[in-house]
């Protein structure tokens, strides 16, 4: 397989996976620096990219330019963003072998047969445990702030493409960050990535 697309649950270590997965390949992985091509691209700030780049208002369910989140020619920012990234992870793709984290990959490039995509999770309490130690404490509770994450992409991975966000038929192989720990998925992705079984 020449693509690896690894969606994730907020606090599973997708992004840590996917940086050793690189690493292992030799091959690059697009996560924030995939976030500098969007904001290159759009002229957004790269906090900006990173915040609303898997994030759809609920405006944006009533039909494109309603609310405060829309553009000239009544596009929303969230559609404006989807169709450069989109475009991006489609280029991408077409350059050769990558890791690309998020940001619906997997069902943008599901009618390719060089993509295995995948899809990390591990049990709250762990991913709570994760986020504090990576990110410190907060006002607000670390199983809150995964349940508000994994919200938002869940509706964004809805909105784009009308099926279910982590759902095991959406996705090649999913995994269990927790069980299988970070270097397991790694190996495993590795050995799916040579064409090993």
């Amino acid at each position: 397989m020449n693509i690896i697309t690894i969606a994730r649950q907020f606090g599973s270590g997708g992004r840590s996976i996917g940086r050793e997965l690189s690493q292992r390949l030799g091959i690059p992985c697009y996560d924030k620096e995939f976030v500098k091509k969007v904001a290159l691209e759009t002229g957004f700030d790269e906090k900006f990219i990173e915040d609303r780049g898997e994030h759809v208002q609920v405006g944006a369910w009533f039909g494109s330019g309603l609310g405060a989140h829309s553009m000239a020619g009544s596009q929303s920012i969230e559609d404006f963003l989807w169709s450069v990234q989109s475009k991006i992870i489609l280029d991408l793709a077409e350059k050769g072998p990558c890791i690309i984290i998020g940001r619906c990959a997997s069902y943008l490039l599901r009618n390719r047969s060089d993509v295995i995509s995948a899809f990390i999770h591990a049990p709250v309490e762990d991913r709570a445990k994760r986020i504090v130690k990576l990110y410190g404490e907060s006002d607000v509770k670390p199983e809150k702030r995964l349940e508000e994450k994994d919200k938002k992409r869940k509706l964004y991975w809805l909105h784009y493409t009308g099926l279910e966000w982590g759902a095991s038929e959406n996705y090649d192989i999913c995994l269990n960050s927790s069980k299988l720990g970070i270097e397991g998925c790694v190996n495993i992705l590795e050995r799916l990535g040579k064409g090993e079984s």
